[in-house]
């Protein structure tokens, strides 16, 4: 495992939920961190006071990462404050449930960019300073709808599916250049975003329960500290999907 101490992450969604226990599980780890977040600037500012109280430097940036110039925004705003970034955790999504027969292409769109593209942007934004300075940890957050469909819809699988093959893109265009991509593709996790929705039950997953927020972040953490572990997805689905 590599040391951590001092490096640069910036965490997309990480005002709540699983973007926040990996930004706190980075910072515990020795990361200074930067919380990207949409409209929740009071949680946002709350992890961002957690991580100072750690004894590690943080900023809250509010941008829309679906939307390229925001992106640069926010990219040069973390820089400013934290230094350049090593570690991306690409975190930012949604998952609308709309029924089949009412799906249409304003949703597909919505969700593809909010979930995929917003991790191209992103990821294109950071990946030249960490070619340069040939270190760099790519981190998609994935999701088991990528493997077996789901239960959100059409649109959510596919954008997180989408990750899944950004990761591979990624890992294999940078793998001598120092930078590991990899995907996370949790089950159903114990946020705001799952227990907020009736479809979403513990029955669904062989295990019999949610998963919790410290079981994906403690595996945030392990890829950016591994240097050797590139290309892959790893799952955490209490047994729902096996590979």
């Amino acid at each position: 495992m590599g040391e951590l101490t001092g490096k640069k992450a910036l965490v997309t969604g990480g005002s709540r939920g699983i973007g926040r226990g990996i930004a706190l599980a980075l910072a515990e780890a020795g990361c200074d961190v930067a919380i990207n977040y949409l409209s929740a600037r009071a949680q946002a500012d709350e992890v961002v006071e957690q991580i100072a109280a750690i004894g590690r430097k943080a900023i809250a940036v509010q941008a829309d990462v679906s939307k390229e110039d925001e992106v640069t925004r926010l990219v040069t705003e973390a820089e400013t404050y934290l230094g350049q970034i090593d570690i991306l955790v690409n975190n930012a999504g949604i998952n609308p449930i709309t029924p089949l027969d009412q799906l249409g292409l304003e949703d597909w769109n919505h969700v593809v960019t909010a979930n995929l593209t917003s991790a191209f942007l992103v990821t294109q934004a950071v990946i030249p300073g960490m070619r340069k300075r040939r270190w760099g940890r790519l981190i998609m957050l994935s999701s088991i709808a990528a493997q077996t469909g789901g239960v959100i819809g059409p649109h959510y699988a596919a954008s997180k599916a989408g990750m899944i093959g950004l990761a591979h893109s990624y890992a294999n265009l940078l793998v001598k250049e120092g930078i590991t991509a990899n995907a996370i593709a949790p089950a159903l996790i114990a946020t705001d975003m799952v227990l907020s929705k009736e479809q979403l039950k513990p029955t669904l997953l062989p295990v019999g329960r949610f998963g919790s927020v410290e079981e994906v972040s403690h595996t945030a953490v392990l890829l950016a500290g591994n240097g050797y572990i590139t290309g892959q997805t790893i799952n955490i689905n209490g047994g729902w999907y096996m590979s």
